[in-house]
């Protein structure tokens, strides 16, 4: 079952595995209804509802079919789950959220006191995590279901697009008389993606409007209304610290640099006064200065000064670019409006001391949010046969990301060889045995480690996770024979994807100066819009091209888009008014050179790329 995916999943398990029966919907159905369509061909006693962003062990399914089999008054069961650093997912058993469990839960009461039986309801805390217990939720990750309970209770509710569905049906099997069951002796992996971001504003709403759906559809009426009047409190609260939280993480840095430049600037005009004789007028301080501060600030954001983790030379690039520009624009001003140029070259140099020595202090206090790019080197440790860890050292490389390479470990059962690998030979970096894992990991300072999933089981990888479950290790698994590397260290992090692209249309760099120069081009074709639109086949719409863009809902240059030339697979990018095809005079392409062409933009952007396309298409601009 595939709700509209855009990985290319389906296509991957259609080649690999042509048995498997893929429901393939074009759009998303949400999680019940697409589950329901599966469970309404099953031919099997059980069910199991499982999300693509996990990973169990090898054993799972005979144990958990064993279970079932031992156990006839089970109608669910869930098992242990683990995060993406091995820490235990406190969701993998939950109580019924009633009125009161829930006010415990979204004031923080569960939170502080979460072995209490009375505030410890939400996540059962007071039950041992490693022994099998009775239930009143499973998780929808990894539920197992009989098949015959489903065809007394009915199958998910569908008014639960995406979270709620397991608690309802979880509560409607132990209504009918059944049991769910907490499972520890199997466990699987839960990285969590994209759609379970707890910090995100849609997660706040689509949660806890499924928990009104819930409370109307079992709780009496008196009880409904309780629950409903707790929930929009909590989704005004936290919708609102959602919205707090990721303002303040973008604008803090910026912010504090203007005041800093601001405070800064006006501390030079008084000394230059006071000791100079230099005489400014009342209006220096309130607009020529904050202009000046607010062409470094954007110069600055543009060349990636603000990016993460943080590169100086950048900071730099953005200072003198910003600098270089006012000085041009100072220089083209009447005489009347140029002030000091003195104070514009002192200013731009207290600018780079501010900002540089903010970000040392802020690094100081060892928060990643603020690390310096020297810093942000993972110190990384490969967990696999000598030929896949120099395989994966190899996709690494490929797609540039920074890493300071420790050594690796071979998987149990295994020793290191002396056979010749090319293009290196990682004896060298041969750390020790499996066995040792804990205490190499503590001795080198390991901060990443990547599995090998060609050469070691899901299970040894989940011990070695369960050994050090700590939010400074991240974990990643590297399938085999693949082009990529996943993982993913905490629920608000949608995991990494170290994929080998060139130079990603995808990268924020990228989406930056694309934006830019939209920007940019847009108000250029502007000005010439009285000479261009001569020559546009639709003037009408020549013009509402240029608005689009401006307000971004548009782009200059995207994908060439048609019924058979599919983009799932590429990264999103808004709509282009021209595509690849426009940089060739031959538009007569065939569907497979179309793809590649779209392809190619994606995986090696730069904005030249987009500059020769609107250089060649400058007639179809009205498109």
């Amino acid at each position: 079952m595939d709700n509209n995916s855009v990985d290319g999943s389906v296509e991957m398990v259609r080649q690999k595995f042509p048995k498997v029966h893929i429901i393939s919907n074009i759009e998303n159905v949400g999680f019940s209804k697409a589950n329901n369509q599966a469970i309404k061909i099953a031919q099997g006693e059980y069910i199991l509802l499982l999300n693509p962003d996990t990973v169990v062990e090898e054993d799972t399914f005979s144990k958990i079919v064993d279970f079932m089999d031992a156990h006839s008054d089970a109608g669910g069961l869930g098992v242990k789950m683990i995060d993406g650093s091995g820490r235990f997912l406190p969701e993998s058993k939950r109580g019924l959220p009633t009125p009161t469990v829930a006010f415990y839960k979204i004031f923080g009461l569960s939170a502080l006191f979460p072995k209490s039986k009375t505030f410890g309801k939400y996540h059962l805390g007071y039950l041992d995590k490693d022994e099998v217990h009775e239930v009143e939720v499973l998780a929808g990750a990894f539920m197992v279901l009989r098949k015959s309970v489903l065809h007394k209770i009915g199958l998910l509710d569908e008014d639960f697009f995406m979270y709620g569905e397991d608690i309802d049906i979880s509560y409607r099997i132990i209504k009918a008389g059944y049991k769910n069951y907490y499972f520890p002796e199997t466990r699987i992996i839960h990285y969590k993606g994209e759609s379970t971001k707890k910090s995100s504003v849609n997660y706040v709403f689509v949660f806890y409007n499924a928990m009104i759906i819930f409370a109307r559809k079992h709780f009496s009426r008196k009880n409904a209304e309780l629950f409903t009047f707790i929930i929009r409190i909590a989704i005004y609260l936290r919708a609102g610290a959602a919205i707090a939280i990721r303002f303040a993480s973008r604008i803090f840095l910026p912010l504090l640099d203007v005041a800093l430049l601001l405070a800064g600037m006006y501390f030079l005009k008084n000394y230059w006064s006071q000791n100079l004789g230099v005489n400014y007028p009342s209006d220096y301080i309130l607009f020529v200065v904050p202009s000046y501060i607010f062409i470094w600030i954007i110069s600055v954001y543009f060349s990636g000064g603000y990016d993460k983790p943080i590169r100086f030379e950048k900071i730099i690039r953005g200072l003198v670019t910003g600098t270089i520009f006012i000085l041009v624009a100072y220089a083209l001003l009447p005489e009347t409006y140029r002030f000091s140029r003195a104070m514009l070259l002192m200013g731009s140099i207290w600018a780079s001391i501010e900002m540089l020595s903010t970000r040392l202090l802020l690094n100081l206090f060892k928060l990643r949010e603020f690390a310096l790019d020297s810093n942000a080197r993972k110190r990384l440790l490969i967990v696999g046969e000598e030929d896949e860890a120099n395989r994966v050292l190899s996709l690494l490389k490929m797609s540039e990301t920074s890493h300071n390479f420790i050594g690796f470990i071979p998987p149990p059962h295994s020793s290191p060889t002396n056979q010749k690998i090319q293009p290196s030979n990682l004896q060298p970096f041969f750390l020790g045995t499996i066995d040792k894992f804990k205490e190499i990991v503590q001795v080198y300072g390991i901060d990443e480690i990547i599995f090998c999933a060609r050469d070691i089981a899901s299970n040894n990888i989940i011990n070695c996770m369960s050994t050090i479950a700590a939010k400074e290790v991240e974990y990643k698994i590297a399938p085999p024979e693949s082009m990529f590397i996943i993982g993913s260290s905490s629920v608000n992090n949608a995991g990494e994807l170290y994929v080998i692209d060139i130079n990603s249309i995808s990268s924020r760099k990228n989406k930056r100066n694309k934006r830019l120069m939209d920007i940019l081009t847009s108000i250029f074709i502007l000005l010439l819009s009285p000479f261009l639109f001569w020559f546009q086949r639709n003037p009408l719409r020549f013009f509402r091209n240029i608005f689009l863009t401006l307000s971004g809902k548009y782009a200059w240059v995207g994908y060439y888009k048609s019924e058979n030339i599919s983009t799932t697979q590429l990264p999103q990018i808004k709509n282009g008014v021209l595509s690849p095809i426009h940089a060739f005079k031959d538009s007569n392409l065939d569907e497979a050179t179309l793809s590649r062409l779209n392809s190619l933009y994606a995986k090696d952007y730069h904005i030249y790329t987009d500059m020769n396309i609107l250089r060649k298409g400058w007639k179809e601009l009205g498109n």
